[in-house]
């Protein structure tokens, strides 16, 4: 995931397509039904592996919990979710919790509810209930942000064409991952918004890699300038 850090390019390809909503930084919430403890822990994912991560954290916190359930929504794939009700009665916790991501319109957000019993049983719409509440409470309380779906590259430039291609990258905004250096190249691991991809990509090979755009639709690439997308890096 980016965060969205300045107004939109005036570039005709850029589209909203890449566009959502998630949360800025982690929240929390508390609730009490009927003797039990209900806390709510919201997580924007930045990547997948952040979701182990921070459920193993909450579950050394909250050890003695009854249940830790979750759900989260991850990517611009509306099937990419997981609801987990961790012992609860099937549907009653990770499902509702889901919902409240839902009904916000979010992405790339996880929610851990910790419930501790108290002693008395809630049953099935209770306990529905209690963790939605739970989870809407928990997103109250988060600051909700406007995200873009990235794709990652590796460009590897000749020294000469270094200047243009820091130039190009500058105008898409796009974020330095890693850089290495040999004796007759230098390599750049780059995130760049998705929608804008195809654009930055015709700019490095024309601007920096020397080609001209009939060359490009001839399937001519630069020698100079080699751009490879790595992965979707949400």
């Amino acid at each position: 995931m980016c965060l969205a850090r300045i107004d939109p390019l005036d570039i005709a390809l850029l589209m909203e397509s890449d566009l959502y909503k998630t949360i800025a930084e982690p929240a929390t919430s508390e609730l009490r039904e009927r003797a039990s403890r209900f806390m709510g822990f919201a997580f924007p994912l930045v990547s997948l592996s952040d979701f182990s991560r921070y459920l193993n954290d909450v579950r050394s916190i909250h050890p003695k919990a009854t249940h830790h359930c979750y759900a989260y929504r991850f990517g611009p794939d509306e099937h990419h979710y997981r609801a987990n009700d961790d012992g609860e009665p099937s549907g009653s916790a990770g499902k509702p919790i889901l919902g409240q991501i839902d009904s916000f319109g979010l992405s790339n957000v996880l929610i851990i509810v910790v419930r501790y019993y108290g002693g008395t049983k809630l049953g099935v719409p209770g306990l529905i209930q209690a963790y939605r509440d739970a989870a809407r409470a928990t997103l109250e309380s988060a600051e909700i942000v406007d995200g873009y779906y990235c794709t990652r590259l590796k460009i590897i430039a000749e020294y000469p064409a270094i200047p243009d291609v820091m130039y190009v990258g500058k105008q898409y905004d796009w974020l330095i991952v890693d850089q290495l250096y040999t004796a007759a190249h230098q390599t750049l691991i780059v995130e760049v918004r998705k929608s804008v991809y195809p654009a930055i990509w015709e700019d490095l090979q024309t601007r920096a890699g020397g080609m001209y755009p009939d060359e490009l639709r001839e399937g001519k690439r630069s020698a100079s300038v080699l751009v490879t997308p790595l992965e979707d890096h949400d």
